[in-house]
């Protein structure tokens, strides 16, 4: 047998490849979150630790860059734990012969959302290499506790127990509204048009985004109960981690999922799903009933977009999805993510 792409797609495929080669080996954690958890990071004391590395084909695209992707993505890995963005690593692997002004380029967006996060580059490694890469990034960043995390948990606590320091991708209940910050697939979509001739006429950008600009106020709301960031396998790889991890289903009203038209549109075209498609600047979240209007109105001063798209039941285990017509259907975990490369 040999290492497929698809293992590391982030879809169904990636999740059996960490359970037999990586988690069959190693486990464990020095704090609440565990190794096997598979959280978006760990935590020790008061601090939480996540790393990841970045390919993505081209390395500058529409709205962004593999520079951009690397801050916002591992900023972001902190911010859905309540965790404040506080100090990362940067390791590039350069392919001799890259060009440099399109290093140059990708160096700036690192400062540049560095800067917008807060967070400060204290450490890292660089390598060339004559394999044919182009270029690799590899972050690692460390959050900390925030008083925004500890006014969240503390009004959740209001409301019913909740066993957590940290905001948890398992820590949805029967009833919790569902909550996506903004329009989906856009990163997904952004990378595939810049990378492929479709001749599609759309103006369209990556969501690249450091979600703790908004989470911050969100949090001081207080309320939210789970949170990921819908990366490789979209929010259809999201929503089904949260509820198989919370042991409840979801109901996600079709309709309400909000999606560009244009972009609907070329995924009907293709046979692609929005609801897989990687975002690079949105939340999934739940929230306690009663503060999700709260939560939502101040998501939209960021962005208009953002909408309740369902809720947590335990009716049933799965995710599924109620159609605008009615009808109900099972949404699966996505096997992978259908655009390679784009994180």
């Amino acid at each position: 047998m040999q290492v497929r792409k698809e293992d590391g797609a982030g879809g169904k495929y990636m999740q059996e490849f960490l359970k037999n080669y990586i988690l069959s080996r190693f486990s464990g954690g020095v704090g609440e979150i565990k190794l096997e958890d598979m959280d978006d990071s760990s935590d020790f004391e008061d601090f939480v630790f996540t790393t990841d590395s970045y390919v993505v084909t081209p390395p500058v695209f529409r709205g962004g860059s593999i520079g951009s992707l690397a801050v916002c993505g591992t900023s972001n890995d902190l911010a859905v734990m309540g965790a404040k963005p506080y100090v990362i690593s940067l390791s590039l692997i350069i392919q001799d012969g890259f060009e440099t002004r399109t290093l140059e380029r990708i160096l700036d967006d690192v400062k540049y959302w560095c800067d917008e996060v807060g967070v400060k580059v204290i450490t890292g490694d660089t390598k060339v290499v004559e394999v044919n890469i182009e270029i690799a990034i590899n972050t690692s960043g460390i959050g900390k506790r925030s008083e925004e995390l500890e006014k969240n948990i503390e009004v959740v606590r209001e409301y019913r127990d909740y066993p957590y320091r940290w905001v948890r991708d398992r820590g949805l209940s029967e009833g919790d509204v569902i909550i996506v910050s903004g329009s989906i697939a856009e990163h997904g979509m952004a990378v595939m048009l810049e990378r492929e001739e479709f001749g599609f006429e759309i103006d369209v950008k990556s969501d690249v985004y450091p979600v703790w600009l908004f989470l911050r106020d969100a949090l001081k709301v207080g309320g939210i109960t789970a949170m990921k960031d819908p990366t490789r396998g979209g929010i259809a790889g999201v929503l089904n981690e949260m509820a198989e991890k919370s042991g409840v289903g979801i109901l996600i009203e079709e309709e309400k999922v909000p999606v560009r038209e244009e972009i609907r549109g070329i995924c009907d075209a293709l046979g692609l799903d929005p609801m897989n498609m990687a975002c690079e600047g949105r939340v999934v979240m739940g929230v306690i009933e009663e503060k999700a209007d709260d939560v939502l109105r101040v998501l939209r001063k960021h962005d208009e977009s953002a909408e309740i798209i369902g809720y947590a039941t335990e009716e049933f285990k799965e995710v599924v999805v109620k159609t605008p017509i009615g009808s109900k259907k099972v949404l699966p975990p996505p096997l992978a993510d259908p655009v390679p490369r784009v994180c």
